[in-house]
């Protein structure tokens, strides 16, 4: 049986699509409204797999990913990187100069605030692309537009008046499956950890330090606050290669000796 994978958003959201992409048009899809319920349901079984933002090409990372991941004892398994190209989308009825009003996400009305600025439309956040298309078809608004996939717009019986309305057109969004297993070596992998360092001169430098003599490549770093300490900081990275690899191996136990926590959250295929 096909596993079943949560997502945040409703149905024609752009995690989903994500989900599509990785598991196929027949894949068993679970709806959850926020992140942390996603997590939850991998956690307690009501989900296979779970597909969450990780950062977007154009607004960095999603901080909340990021946070509960170190909360969640799950693995990252897999990634996925999604173009995303946003539609300004309606009622069928609705013509453009009838505009008052522009529902969507934050960070889908942040990727397209050049353009909504040339609208004399306000423009108001709520909790998901495609529930803003879910909720004019709903509500019957004539007024008011959505900023959500053309797939949506399909979904829910929209029109688009406007396709590609994003400020940058190389507009990204990577994300992680998450679930309860490691993967296996494939040759081709990432490694995604976070750790702490020492209030010392050189603590990140000798921690980093542990990848750069093996010659492992970095490909991403970011601090993030530690909400349980204040001004305590955690540090994310990305890293080519597998944890099992004899050199990650190596880099990983010698980041144990210079680190005050280290967590690695999985190996897993990188995506092309």
């Amino acid at each position: 049986m096909m596993a079943q994978v949560a997502f945040q958003g409703e149905h024609g959201a752009y995690s989903e699509q994500a989900v599509l992409i990785r598991q196929g048009h027949g894949a068993r899809t679970q709806p959850c409204r926020t992140l942390r319920e996603v997590f939850g349901s991998v956690m307690q079984g009501r989900a296979d797999l779970g597909v969450i933002p990780a950062e977007n090409s154009i607004e960095g990372s999603v901080n909340e990913t990021y946070d509960l991941l170190l909360e969640f004892p799950l693995r990252i398994c897999g990634e996925i990187k999604l173009r995303i190209e946003h539609c300004l989308l309606a009622l069928p009825e609705t013509a453009f100069e009838q505009l008052r009003v522009v529902y969507s996400h934050p960070q889908a009305l942040a990727q397209c605030a050049r353009y909504l600025s040339t609208l004399n439309v306000e423009t108001e956040p709520t909790y998901d692309t495609a529930g803003s298309a879910k909720m004019i078809r709903e509500r019957s608004l004539g007024d008011a537009g959505a900023i959500a996939s053309g797939y949506a717009g399909n979904l829910y019986g929209l029109k688009v008046l406007q396709r590609n309305i994003e400020d940058f057109a190389d507009n990204f969004t990577r994300f992680f499956v998450i679930g309860q297993r490691e993967m296996s070596r494939t040759g081709v992998d990432k490694t995604t950890i976070a750790f702490g360092t020492r209030h010392a001169a050189g603590s990140l430098y000798k921690a980093l330090g542990e990848l750069a003599k093996r010659g492992i490549n970095l490909t991403r770093i970011e601090s993030r606050p530690l909400r349980t300490t204040p001004w305590e900081y955690s540090f994310f990275l990305d890293f080519e290669g597998h944890a099992s690899d004899p050199l990650c191996a190596e880099a990983l136990s010698g980041l144990k000796q210079n680190t005050t926590f280290l967590r690695v959250f999985g190996s897993y295929p990188r995506s092309g």
